[in-house]
């Protein structure tokens, strides 16, 4: 079948209706392309092989789910979707009439309404959880194997896994723009609104998505910076803590792992710490109850990542790249519980007399309001410091509020351990 044979005449004798059946056709040829070379693949090639070879007996331990998710219910709902649709648009090239164009709206409302969305959030819900079980698979030999075999099969198409696996959440997205341009060509205005009406039934179903994979990933990525900060033990924090090596087992060693457990992490990124007059390398997270400071100690032992300037990465991407790198994250002196935390400001006649542009205080106090810490932060530009500056005074501002409101228990926060 194809549209353009069948609608030459069309074009000319009616422009804006064949418009509107080019923007109907581009719907479904690329629902047919996502369904065929993305979900099929990724089943047939994948999933399906992954299966046989377990019930051979091999790779058994690997969780078919955490990886694929609903993927069966996906290739089941596009079918269904697919099998529909060709059938209403075989009936408005049979009968263009306002009847064949009210099925077409009744279709795309009761797919994207009743089984699309929500097939497709459950499916977005566990992604970064596939892509990071997917990389700890990877290192094992057995599956190597299979992913290799896998990926060598013409159907990819020279597509790796990872690269299927992200299909669903980018056609999730690209389904709002395709519907516009059928309801910008629509050729009423009543037809227009309806279409519109499924747009947005779309956009809330993302944007109540984006709220749950922001807290999925935020869990992920605390989960990984757990695993790269360290935490000195107190005679390594302060020289004056001189503690006898025959004492040592007696201090438990307190890593403070659970103190990031179910926190959320509102801003991170590298900053300059300026000490006893030389600059070190830091890289600074501002969780909802603190702010923590961390020297980057870099792996001497290089991964194959290639950065030309890795100074320079895109914002959410810094830290990816210094785990990557196996660099660990040595945390400076203690969490700053921010309501403990003032922010004094260099402006520029200072930073210049100082040498210090794009610079700001973090003091630390304790509950007498005594000064205990005092750090001086450089950014790489004015707008990295206003936004740190911005970023920070919010989260202040949103806990304090929110203490006002409702007090935190006394042990849902570790106290400063120099009051």
């Amino acid at each position: 079948m194809s549209f353009s044979g069948h609608s030459e005449l069309g074009a000319a004798e009616n422009p804006k209706a064949y418009r509107k059946q080019e923007a109907i056709w581009e719907l479904f040829t690329s629902e047919c392309v996502y369904f065929l070379d993305q979900l099929m693949v990724l089943k047939e090639v994948f999933l399906t092989t992954l299966t046989d070879l377990q019930m051979r007996e091999c790779l058994q331990d690997i969780d078919s789910w955490r990886l694929f998710a609903n993927l069966n219910e996906l290739c089941l709902v596009s079918f269904g979707f697919l099998t529909s649709f060709l059938r209403v648009i075989k009936e408005m090239w049979t009968n263009p009439d306002s009847c064949s164009t009210q099925s077409l709206l009744e279709l795309l409302r009761k797919a994207f309404g009743e089984s699309i969305c929500h097939c497709l959030q459950k499916y977005c819900l566990n992604y970064s959880t596939a892509i990071l079980y997917l990389d700890s698979l990877k290192l094992r030999e057995d599956f190597g194997f299979f992913l290799k075999w896998c990926e060598r099969n013409e159907q990819c198409r020279r597509l790796q896994l990872k690269d299927l696996l992200v299909a669903p959440l980018q056609r999730f997205t690209r389904y709002p723009l395709l519907l516009k341009n059928i309801g910008k060509k629509s050729c009423s205005e009543a037809e227009e609104n309806t279409i519109q009406s499924i747009v947005d039934l779309i956009d809330r179903a993302i944007y109540d998505l984006e709220g749950k994979v922001k807290w999925l990933d935020n869990y992920q990525k605390v989960k990984q910076l757990k695993e790269a900060l360290v935490w000195l033990p107190v005679w390594e924090q302060d020289k004056r803590a001189h503690v006898p090596e025959n004492l040592k087992h007696l201090l438990k060693a307190v890593t403070l792992e659970n103190l990031l457990s179910h926190r959320i992490l509102l801003h991170d990124g590298k900053l300059v710490l300026i000490e006893n007059a030389k600059m070190h390398e830091v890289y600074l997270f501002l969780f909802d109850q603190f702010l923590l400071i961390t020297k980057i100690k870099r792996s001497k032992k290089k991964s194959g990542v290639v950065e030309s300037n890795p100074l320079r990465l895109a914002a959410g991407q810094e830290l990816e790249f210094l785990l990557q790198e196996s660099c660990s994250l040595i945390v400076l002196d203690q969490p700053i519980s921010l309501d403990r935390l003032q922010l004094k400001n260099i402006d520029q006649l200072n930073a210049t007399a100082s040498g210090l542009p794009n610079s700001f205080i973090v003091m630390h106090q304790n509950r007498y309001q005594q000064c205990i810490g005092v750090f001086i932060l450089q950014a790489q530009t004015e707008s990295v410091k206003k936004a740190w500056v911005s970023e920070i005074e919010d989260a202040i501002s949103s806990l304090l509020k929110q203490d006002s409101q409702q007090p935190r228990l006394k042990n849902s926060f570790l106290e400063s351990t120099q009051i």
